[in-house]
């Protein structure tokens, strides 16, 4: 009896079996007109899955400049957060609100003003409210010298004056004693951080094109955090096929605060 009875059973999960099987649809033929149209919608949507988290989760940075060595280096490939500040709804002036607002010592990649298109990144220094100088490099925010363990100096550059820096005056700090101001790249201010501004200095202090120079930044043009190095390699390596010969695997990981 129990044989049969599991012969029966065998038989009718056969059955079942078959029965998917055959309510299962057949594959189309490849390269038929229907093989395009199941690729061509299979496509579509894994490029609006991408799109939207492009538009408003991640998006991707490379290091090109030698403005935040020390804690960024040239050949590094980044991973930034958009949703901490507020991802901008595209075709729209809206933001997407964000978790977060910029804090002292947040590194983040923002569009510049002076230079339509590209984005960079600094580090914040200056948030609306605040008074800022600058004395022999050093820096004063609200009259207290802000210590910046993570700066880069270069004792052998020489502290010279820019004429770009003369944006600054309209912000400066009333002061009847000042004659002619003339700012330099290390003694300049103090000049007060309007709303919704913050101003914004790399880490290689003496090698950084910074708001020392073209002014404060916009909370509306900042796009994120950089939050993870997924990749790293020496651009300046005499190495062939520098972008596999060159790696540098040590790097990757969390991106240095």
């Amino acid at each position: 009896m129990a044989r049969g009875r599991r012969g029966r059973d065998g038989a009718g999960e056969a059955d079942e079996a078959a029965g998917e099987k055959r309510k299962r649809p057949p594959s189309p033929p490849v390269f038929s007109a229907e093989w395009f149209r199941d690729w061509g919608r299979t496509l579509f949507v894994a490029l609006l899955i991408f799109l939207f988290f492009r538009t408003f989760l991640l998006a991707t940075f490379v290091i090109t400049s030698g403005s935040m060595e020390g804690t960024l280096l040239v050949g590094d490939f980044l991973l930034v957060n958009k949703t901490s500040l507020g991802a901008p709804i595209p075709f729209t002036n809206a933001r997407i609100p964000g978790y977060a607002e910029p804090e002292y010592g947040d590194i983040i990649v923002f569009r510049a003003d002076h230079s339509p298109g590209l984005d960079i990144v600094k580090r914040t220094v200056g948030l609306p409210g605040d008074t800022l100088r600058m004395e022999g490099g050093r820096l004063y925010r609200n009259g207290v010298a802000v210590d910046e363990p993570y700066i880069r100096r270069n004792p052998r550059q020489r502290d010279e004056g820019d004429a770009r820096m003369q944006w600054q005056l309209p912000h400066l700090l009333p002061d009847p004693e000042r004659g002619e101001y003339e700012p330099t790249r290390d003694n300049w201010g103090p000049l007060v951080v309007p709303p919704e501004r913050y101003f914004m200095l790399g880490d290689n202090r003496d090698e950084s094109l910074d708001s020392r120079f073209w002014g404060f930044v916009e909370r509306g043009k900042m796009r994120g955090r950089p939050f993870f190095i997924y990749f790293s390699y020496d651009r300046d390596a005499l190495k062939p096929v520098k972008f596999l010969t060159a790696m540098r695997p040590g790097r990757i990981g969390p991106s240095p605060d």
